[in-house]
């Protein structure tokens, strides 16, 4: 009887559902069953190969991958070539590095190229490194096949390293520099610009302290012992394997034009000092022409004041007319002597 009552019971709820959400249930079901089986054919493919290839996946990491905005393809191909390579790679790590911007695929290969050529990378220092900015890959195959730098690099501009002897001859040298990488130092090791600039130093550093360029042109060698010897890998992301001297040309003479140029600074301080000392005598020589005229014009003045003297003494009566007269016959007796003298001494008046 009690079943009977439940039976009742629910035909009349179901019956008091009213048509139309009954579709709109059943529209709702049919999206979420289209949407699964989307999503199962879009992930089988990789599921499947992921399986095969014996690098399993689970069907929802990759549903949940998709979630992440994480490229299922690349991760799950990477743990494929990973796997396949012995290396064990999960999808966590792949997944880390992916989000966190690294390139997992690089990664990957570099990975597989240093375990095929025995060296020790573990994956966290192989995505540190990729993280860092630095080509990973290119690391591992430098490591294996060393690299050829060239000292100077012409992209930058400038084609040999000029250097001075001390016997005052330019050298102009270019020069290879082997190195490999070190896996080790690359994160916060120095770059090629690094090594070159050193290279660079040492080379100048040992034709500047060679006594003539006859020396370094005789042992070129010995720039590659010396500048070795100096241990210009420190610090940086490569060890040095080797220095090798390309091609040494002689250049100026350099002694020879720094004592000409000061030669000729010399001269122009000498005629610079000559110059000043002609226009401190013209000064002087002004000087005293106008120190003349400044006399002149005081015996002038002085000899202006003597009529006024004359005047003077006739007023007081200190001077008489005989006197004057007498003055006058003394001046005129000097100047008729003064001619004579000019005259040429004793010859007769005109």
């Amino acid at each position: 009887m009690f079943g009977s009552v439940l039976n009742n019971t629910a035909i009349v709820t179901l019956g008091a559902v009213p048509q139309g959400l009954w579709w709109v249930l059943g529209i709702i079901i049919v999206l979420v069953v289209l949407m699964i089986f989307g999503l199962i054919i879009s992930y089988f493919n990789l599921w499947f190969q992921a399986l095969l290839s014996k690098a399993r996946v689970g069907f929802m990491d990759l549903i949940g991958m998709k979630f992440r905005k994480v490229n299922p393809r690349t991760i799950v191909l990477s743990r494929i070539r990973a796997v396949k390579a012995g290396i064990d790679v999960s999808t966590n790590q792949a997944e880390t590095h992916f989000l966190a911007g690294g390139n997992v695929p690089r990664v990957v290969n570099a990975l597989i190229a240093a375990d095929r050529a025995k060296i020790a990378l573990p994956w966290d220092t192989a995505c540190a490194i990729d993280l860092a900015g630095r080509d990973i890959l290119e690391a591992v195959q430098t490591s294996v096949n060393p690299k050829v730098i060239d000292c100077p690099n012409p992209s930058f501009g400038r084609a040999t390293i000029d250097a001075v002897a001390q016997d005052g001859i330019q050298l102009k040298a270019r020069a290879r520099v082997t190195v490999r990488a070190n896996i080790a130092r690359l994160i916060g090791g120095a770059t090629e610009e690094t090594i070159i600039a050193r290279v660079g130093e040492g080379i100048v550093t040992t034709i500047g302290s060679s006594p003539s360029h006859k020396n370094v042109l005789e042992n070129p060698d010995r720039i590659s012992k010396v500048v070795l010897e100096k241990g210009l890998d420190a610090g940086t992301a490569f060890e040095i394997l080797s220095i090798d001297i390309a091609d040494i040309d002689v250049g100026d003479n350099i002694g020879a034009k720094l004592q000409a140029d000061q030669a000729e600074a010399d001269k122009r301080r000498f005629q610079a000092e000559a110059e000043k000392r002609r226009a401190m005598a013209v000064a002087q020589e002004q000087e005293h022409k106008a120190e003349a005229q400044k006399n002149r014009a005081l015996v002038v003045l002085a000899e202006a004041e003597v009529p006024k003297a004359m005047a003077e003494a006739f007023r007081n009566g200190n001077l008489g007319i005989m006197d004057y007269y007498r003055m006058q016959n003394i001046q005129a007796d000097t100047s008729m002597r003064s001619n004579i003298a000019k005259d040429g001494g004793g010859g007769k008046p005109q």
